[in-house]
């Protein structure tokens, strides 16, 4: 498919970031760079009519809902639902885009208008990590992954948080256009062609609170023992428990087994003393109980998604750094 026609869904509560997202991507003339233009039209209901945005501000479409139809792409940035839905224009639009073959990209929350259109039953998905919960709960057939930076699934494509929507965009025009294109488009934008890791990165992951006041104490205790070494056996007999009465009792706590917990907890440590602290990885692996950087990088890249040092890279607040352009 050659991507040449691009049309943007606007709706009162439009978010204006996700908005400018695929305005940088898509509406920006680069042909002075050996970019193809695309033929790029910013829709809403009715066009010449200002539409109110979540900051406050208005933007007034230029195109009507019907030019949503028969082209590309159809790209849908985060819109908040007024009064509990969407405009059924709009989501009948949508559908019709989808059916006559225009690819369909959302931008974080966007993904809801995809669902409330009918077009994420069944399929991968995925939106901002705040939002994945409810959005697998509206739509209980869709197959919702919380940790991606975007999901490709052909004709649809939906991205996670507000700045992933730039990581989707980028991965479209590299799959339509090729690499050459794509890196042209984010060296303007002073942005990776191509990001790493999901947002399993960016996800707060806080320690689990919801427990009985019984069984508290044991889970205090553990917290302040991350470095020394566990097993079910110790912890039940610490808890006067036998070792399968405290798996069952933790399970029912917690949600997890008493070693997932554990080791969850042990990284959530690691991933503070990296944001932190300039420890090196086999201190930061000794006092958080792994012992060895090797395992630490295991535990942490599984639950986290990148290592250790790449996260560090990225998050460490305890020393000023000067960014370069390259």
């Amino acid at each position: 498919m050659t991507l040449k026609t691009v049309s943007v869904l606007a709706l009162d509560g439009l978010a204006m970031f996700e908005f400018g997202v695929v305005c940088e991507v898509f509406g920006i003339d680069r042909s002075g760079d050996g970019v193809p233009n695309f033929e790029f039209k910013v829709c809403g209901p009715e066009p010449g009519k200002p539409l109110r945005t979540s900051i406050g501000a208005t933007l007034t479409p230029e195109h009507g809902l019907d030019d949503l139809v028969g082209v590309d792409l159809v790209a849908i940035p985060a819109i908040a639902s007024q009064n509990g839905g969407y405009l059924p224009a709009a989501l009948d639009a949508v559908r019709r885009a989808a059916e006559t073959g225009s690819i369909i990209l959302t931008v974080c929350s966007g993904a809801f208008v995809a669902g409330a259109a009918g077009l994420l039953d069944g399929r991968p998905c995925t939106t901002h990590w705040m939002h994945a919960d409810a959005l697998a709960e509206m739509y209980p057939t869709a197959k919702v992954d919380r940790n991606v930076l975007y999901v490709d699934d052909g004709n649809l494509i939906t991205s996670a948080g507000t700045a992933a929507g730039i990581d989707a965009c980028l991965h479209l025009v590299r799959r339509e256009l090729g690499s050459e294109v794509t890196n042209k488009i984010a060296r303007r934008m002073v942005v990776p062609p191509q990001r790493d890791g999901g947002q399993r990165q960016y996800i707060d992951q806080p320690i689990p609170v919801k427990c009985s006041e019984r069984f508290a104490p044991h889970l205090d205790w553990i917290l302040a023992n991350l470095d020394k070494p566990h097993t079910v056996t110790t912890l039940a007999r610490r808890a006067h428990m036998s070792g399968r009465t405290f798996a069952r009792r933790f399970v029912e706590e917690t949600g997890r087994t008493p070693m997932q917990w554990v080791t969850d907890q042990r990284v959530l440590y690691a991933r503070r003393m990296l944001e932190e602290t300039n420890l090196d990885v086999d201190t930061i692996a000794e006092q958080s109980g792994f012992g060895t950087a090797t395992l630490l990088r295991h535990h942490f890249r599984r639950i986290i998604g990148v290592t250790p040092s790449d996260y560090r890279k990225r998050f460490n607040t305890s020393a000023p750094r000067v960014a370069e352009i390259a």
